[in-house]
């Protein structure tokens, strides 16, 4: 009998292997600042239920390990996380004593590994399986949907980060809101301000190198320093400049948040922007020329619609990019998930840098994958109708 291996299954049986027989599973805590202490799957789970979730775990890295079917290791990798996600609850309410307020359960680093292995399985299937780009938004509704029935269910009432949550559950909202207002505002502003400038760009050429060169230095400034360099001068205009202040300007705060996001925003729009309409094949210009159309309806009519799928790049790349930087503007005032994860290194409190990392890490993973099914649409109805 031939036995044929998987690459990526021998890395991922690796992990799952290290995860389930030497990594803990999850951690108890006293309160919520003291030091954990370590669980296996074993300490951490009812006695039946333990070996019934390593019973799962490896059954699944084996079909990841060998050569199977696509659809055996879709339903190997769905199991495994579905098991990894349940169980998880019923180690918090296990592990809780009666009537203890105070002690807290955590995921601990062999779940985490657990769930990367399985999770990169599933990815690994869904990229043979060549979803189309509304199949892989269906996937990510899906998981949306079984995340928020666990929530709402109360199965993960018991681990600590949904206790942070339930402490917090006012400002979570509040400080959400400002952070998908600062990354979607900041775009917004540099999609307003960048497009024009690429399409400037791209039609004077001596223009070009000298906007880029300089979009490329603000890039290249480290984002703490720039929130810091940004604090005087808009200090300045808040004290000297009337209604400014009444505009919510100021030295600290959503402004210099705002603004720093912006500039860094502005050097993937216009790039994109200038590569995307320099792609534009010369015939569809000449064609467009030939028929009478004037450089603005050239622009509008033929190179913006063909350029579409390299600017909306850019815009994913900016997306992304702010949701994540969004996090380090609480540093100034500016709000945002990263409220709690400032809060919770300087309490020692992991739990609740969690409660501001995790909807952050989300956030940025589904706005990925919404783009990018957006922009390979795009480019498929564009090549259609060149074709």
């Amino acid at each position: 009998m031939n036995i044929r291996f998987d690459k990526l299954g021998i890395v991922i049986a690796a992990i799952v292997a290290y995860a389930a027989f030497f990594a803990s599973f999850a951690t108890f805590r006293a309160n919520r600042i003291v030091p954990g202490e370590a669980r296996s799957i074993f300490e951490a789970l009812p006695p039946t239920i333990g070996p019934l979730l390593l019973a799962i775990v490896v059954v699944a890295a084996i079909i990841a390990l060998l050569k199977t079917p696509l659809l055996l290791r879709l339903a190997a990798s769905v199991v495994a996380l579905a098991a990894l996600a349940i169980l998880i609850g019923v180690a918090g309410t296990f592990l809780t004593p009666a009537g203890n307020t105070f002690a807290r359960i955590s995921p601990a680093s062999g779940l985490w590994l657990l769930i990367f292995a399985f999770t990169l399985l599933l990815a690994d299937v869904l990229t043979r399986l060549n979803l189309s780009p509304l199949g892989r938004v269906g996937v990510l509704v899906i998981a949306t949907l079984a995340i928020g029935l666990l929530l709402i269910s109360g199965q993960w009432d018991s681990l600590s980060i949904l206790k942070e949550y339930a402490n917090r559950a006012d400002s979570f909202w509040a400080e959400g809101s400002k952070h998908i207002t600062l990354a979607l505002g900041s775009l917004a502003a540099a999609v307003i301000i960048g497009l024009p400038l690429g399409i400037l760009c791209h039609r004077v050429e001596r223009l070009r190198a000298g906007v880029l060169n300089v979009l490329n230095i603000v890039q290249t400034i480290p984002s703490i320093a720039l929130f810091g360099l940004l604090i005087v001068p808009l200090g300045w205009v808040a004290a000297h400049v009337p209604g400014a202040a009444a505009l919510g300007i100021r030295g600290i705060g959503t402004a210099p948040a705002f603004v720093a996001l912006f500039l860094y925003s502005l050097l993937p729009v216009v790039a994109n922007t200038v590569v995307g309409l320099a792609g534009v094949p010369r015939a569809a210009n000449d064609a467009a020329r030939g028929m009478g159309m004037t450089d603005r309806q050239r622009l509008f009519g033929v190179e913006f619609p063909l350029a579409f799928p390299v600017i909306l790049t850019g815009i994913r790349i900016v997306l992304v990019q702010n949701i994540g930087l969004a996090t380090i503007a609480a540093l100034i005032g500016g709000g945002g998930f990263g409220v709690f994860v400032f809060q919770g290194v300087g309490q020692t409190a992991m739990d609740l840098v969690l409660l501001g990392a995790v909807p952050t890490v989300a956030l940025a993973f589904a706005a990925a994958i919404i783009l990018d099914a957006i922009i390979e649409m795009t480019a498929t109805k564009r090549r259609v109708e060149t074709a």
